[in-house]
């Protein structure tokens, strides 16, 4: 089992990302401000990973706090949750991390629970999200492995595995290790994913990890290959869905979809429930993450661009619903027209929560 994050008495222990495939490298993160910084610069990627370690970082630095009072520990907890929300502004699970955690500690607070007691709880709620995730990525596993027919060939873009989640199964490549698991034959291709390799790097590490068959291509080829017929279906990750069901996923996700609509090929979102942002109407009003230009103009320490070259580094873009032939969650699969069948699976959650 990869285990991205966990939970120790030490500290948040954490497999650096970066340098994948070529050093398993594991961090131990002793501060919510390094938590913070993993995750701003992708020792951490990925939505439900992102969430799980915002969690864990706000859960490790308010047993931290040396505030005497609930007020003093609610003000520095404040202000951790502030700088948690400013590391990686698409992923909505960071957001909805924060503001789970943000609500356990104002339940504590409600009860009339003292500093160390609001601890120890904002600790089990961390480790609850984290536990909630692999279960999660179980059941998009279980529902989408219905889609997966014996012999598949399967094309993912970007990484939506282990890597990007607590552990064990993931999203996208849950779905792949679901039909696995149901006794199927199913190989892979991976794009590259540029321009930060997820793809070569981190699920063909991963896949090779679980000895399933995956062949690596440039992004520009998987036009060619779906109309030579090499792919039966796409699977890919999702870090905000909106009402409406367009998604928003690693960049270059967009171009896949609408080659795979060209070419008759069923195009399958992954994602867990808690990667839904309702609140937004539509994918329009996702904000996208503009990242630094060297990730395109180098690879490492090795300069490919020119000096002073104008550089647009887009993290991510959106894939409008109609092009999506359906959403896999650990509540459902949902389909057109979105907006009713995502919101049926939300209250599904929600009901699942409180009752």
């Amino acid at each position: 089992m990869i285990k991205t994050i966990e939970w120790t008495d030490e500290g948040i222990r954490m497999l650096d990302q970066r340098l994948l495939p070529t050093e398993e490298k594991y961090l131990m993160l002793r501060s919510y401000e390094e938590v913070a910084q993993a995750i701003k610069k992708m020792v951490v990627r990925g939505a439900p990973a992102i969430g799980v370690s915002a969690a864990m970082g706000l859960a490790l630095g308010a047993s931290q706090s040396v505030g005497t009072s609930v007020a003093d520990l609610e003000d520095d907890f404040s202000y951790m949750c502030q700088v948690m929300s400013q590391t990686r502004p698409t992923a909505v699970n960071l957001f909805w991390a924060i503001e789970r955690m943000r609500e356990k500690f104002q339940r504590e607070k409600a009860a009339g629970h003292e500093t160390e007691t609001i601890k120890a709880s904002l600790i089990e709620e961390a480790r609850n999200i984290f536990t909630e995730d692999i279960q999660a990525n179980r059941a998009i596993g279980h529902f989408g492995a219905e889609l997966i027919s014996d012999g598949d060939t399967v094309l993912t873009h970007c990484n939506a595995g282990a890597l990007a989640t607590a552990g064990d199964y993931g999203t996208a490549l849950g779905v792949i290790r679901g039909a696995r698991d149901a006794g199927k034959r199913v190989a892979v291709i991976a794009d590259e994913t540029r321009p930060f390799l997820q793809g070569l790097r981190l699920t063909a590490w991963e896949l090779a990890q679980d000895n399933i068959p995956v062949t690596v291509i440039t992004d520009n080829m998987a036009g060619h290959v779906m109309k030579s017929g090499k792919v039966n279906v796409v699977v890919v990750g999702a870090d905000r869905i909106a009402a409406n069901g367009d998604a928003a996923n690693k960049i270059g996700t967009y171009m896949v979809a609408v080659l795979a609509k060209k070419h008759g090929i069923p195009f399958y979102v992954a994602a867990p429930i808690t990667t839904l942002d309702l609140s937004l109407k539509t994918g329009e009003e996702i904000p996208i993450e503009e990242r630094d230009g060297r990730e395109i103009t180098h690879i490492g320490a090795n300069q490919l661009g020119p000096d002073g070259v104008n550089v647009h580094n887009p993290a991510f873009d959106v894939t409008p619903n109609d092009l999506i032939t359906a959403i896999i969650t650990d509540k459902g699969v949902a389909r057109a027209p979105y907006v009713e069948s995502l919101r049926i699976l939300a209250e599904t959650d929600t009901a699942g929560a409180t009752g």
